[in-house]
């Protein structure tokens, strides 16, 4: 019983990683109907980003929590300031270019930061300074779940809850979704596109470097490549849940993390990735927009 509990805590700690690079995938497509294949390299960037300033100021004999702060911090705002320079450069010239040559660009812009950080830092892996202290309510149950797998489960459940009242109550969540419906009105009502557009890839950009934050003080390890491949699962977890749909990331996330935990707990982790992508395969012979998505009618 209890290696079913640690299986299911695990899966959900993965799925909610997933989950929360996810969000940014599926608030790029909801906004530009695109997918921005550099983003899992805006996480690793922002975990970089935190192994950097935490280093720092462990140095300087910072408290713990002042460290998780700033890195933090620095992080979201340094990601989300990479998040604005990729829609400018890679996606704003673009916009009303042949759907190929933005997918393209991202994907070349993709490569572009992974061999930048590649050069600036090194191919190893980097050992990451445990951020996240230990509770000592858990200690009992230290076996089956950590401080960090709560931490990342709080943290993607307050960020799904936050992101949706921004965008059902907020000013510029009636933008986005104004957007997102019809660009070309919504320019006309006087809504800055670009400028929402831009703030929608700061926010997704930031939330990545959080999750890169935490997921890297989870692992205990960091390299240039972490981005492309978590980027992919969570691209994955995106189609799955239905993307475009914020919920439908983070339900996305948690089936894909709790069949990749089960499969490699009961069988073997040599086919974690095939059970990943057999599941999206599946779902998606039925359900062809996700599991929350919505099936777009196209007007002729």
């Amino acid at each position: 019983m209890e290696y079913f509990l640690e299986l299911i805590c695990g899966g959900l700690t993965r799925g909610a990683i997933y989950a929360l690079i996810a969000l940014g995938y599926t608030m790029v497509y909801g906004i530009i109907g695109l997918i921005n294949f550099a983003h899992g390299e805006i996480y690793m960037i922002g975990a970089f980003t935190a192994f950097i300033i935490a280093t720092a100021l462990t140095i300087y004999g910072f408290p713990l929590a002042a460290v998780v702060i700033v890195a933090g911090l620095a992080a979201a705002v340094w990601a989300a300031a990479y998040g604005y320079t990729v829609e400018r450069i890679a996606y704003r010239p673009l916009r009303g270019a042949p759907r190929l040559s933005p997918l393209i660009s991202a994907i070349g812009m993709s490569f572009f930061l992974q061999n930048y950080v590649l050069l600036a830092q090194t191919a190893d892996f980097v050992p990451f300074p445990a951020l996240i202290p230990d509770f000592d309510f858990l200690e009992p149950y230290s076996h089956i779940i950590g401080a960090s797998d709560l931490v990342i489960l709080a943290t993607t459940a307050v960020v799904m809850v936050t992101l949706t009242c921004v965008i059902r109550y907020t000013t510029i969540g009636k933008a986005m979704r104004a957007t997102a419906q019809d660009s070309a009105m919504a320019l006309l009502l006087g809504i800055n596109v670009n400028r929402v557009i831009s703030i929608t890839f700061i926010i997704g950009s930031a939330l990545a470097a959080i999750g890169g934050l935490l997921v890297a003080s989870h692992i205990g390890q960091i390299n240039f490549y972490i981005g492309f491949l978590a980027g992919i699962k969570a691209f994955a977890a995106a189609v799955l849940g239905g993307i475009g749909s914020i919920p439908g990331a983070v339900l996305g996330g948690m089936l894909l993390g709790l069949t990749e935990s089960f499969g490699t707990g009961y069988i073997s982790s040599d086919y974690e990735d095939v059970f990943a992508f057999s599941l999206l395969v599946l779902i998606l012979i039925f359900k062809p927009a996700g599991l929350l998505g919505k099936a777009t009618v196209e007007k002729v």
